[in-house]
């Protein structure tokens, strides 16, 4: 859960965003390095009146100044493709939950069982319980097992929406007429909180997600009282 002034990102909850953290801290010491450098020439150049007329037409600092570049955008390229590749990879879901989008609220549907269906609004705030989150609580979360992969269709059925857990490392736009998937691996029990994070529409900063992660038992024993009551 982010809170005020907070700089870095949320904690990973899933391999992804472990790995996306990992990548983020990569490219800033590479930025870190450069930026470092660029600044000591600045002021190496500015701060001295000597000029060595063998570095005004050396083509070995012509050649260092094309090749390392190069070489510093393949050390940033390469671990951002196999990042990508790896949040492409969807193998063998264990549950599989299409996130359906309306003006403002979501839908969610778990396909693996049958009547599994309901609506996920916004609390308002007269009606938090003490300790809820402004804007973020939902009347209805989204259940799913810890440790276990899971697989999210998301599509809408009016205007663009975008379902996104930072946390999760998850961002997915939901598109009408279209069914986006992607898949994510939860490791450890808790409550995480996201937004639609697509303008779409007076009221789209109302649309909050909120994933709970439970135990496999308990998220059998959710699903069947869900089931009961329907």
């Amino acid at each position: 859960m982010a809170h005020p002034t907070q700089l870095g990102f949320q904690d990973a909850a899933s391999p992804a965003m472990e790995e996306l953290i990992s990548f983020h801290d990569h490219a800033l010491m590479i930025v870190f390095l450069i930026s470092t450098l660029v600044l000591y020439i600045i002021v190496a150049m500015v701060s001295t009146k000597l000029t060595n007329k063998f570095i005004l037409d050396s083509q070995e600092i012509e050649i260092v100044w094309t090749v390392l570049p190069a070489i510093i955008l393949i050390l940033i390229a390469l671990p951002s493709l196999r990042i990508l590749y790896l949040m492409d990879e969807i193998n063998d879901p264990h549950v599989t939950v299409k996130a359906m989008g309306h003006q403002w609220y979501w839908t969610y549907e778990y396909t693996d069982y049958e009547n599994l269906e309901f609506d996920s609004y916004m609390v308002p705030t007269q009606d938090l319980t003490p300790g809820g989150f402004r804007l973020l609580e939902t009347d209805h979360r989204m259940v799913i097992p810890q440790e276990s992969p899971i697989r999210i269709l998301a599509s809408a059925e009016d205007v663009l929406h975008s379902w996104a857990v930072p946390s999760l490392g998850v961002k997915m736009d939901a598109v009408p007429g279209r069914l986006n998937q992607t898949a994510f691996i939860v490791l450890r029990p808790g409550m995480f909180y996201g937004q639609c994070s697509e303008i779409c529409g007076a009221n789209h900063s109302f649309m909050p997600i909120v994933v709970e992660a439970v135990p496999l038992e308990n998220f059998e024993k959710w699903s069947s009282l869900v089931l009961e009551d329907a």
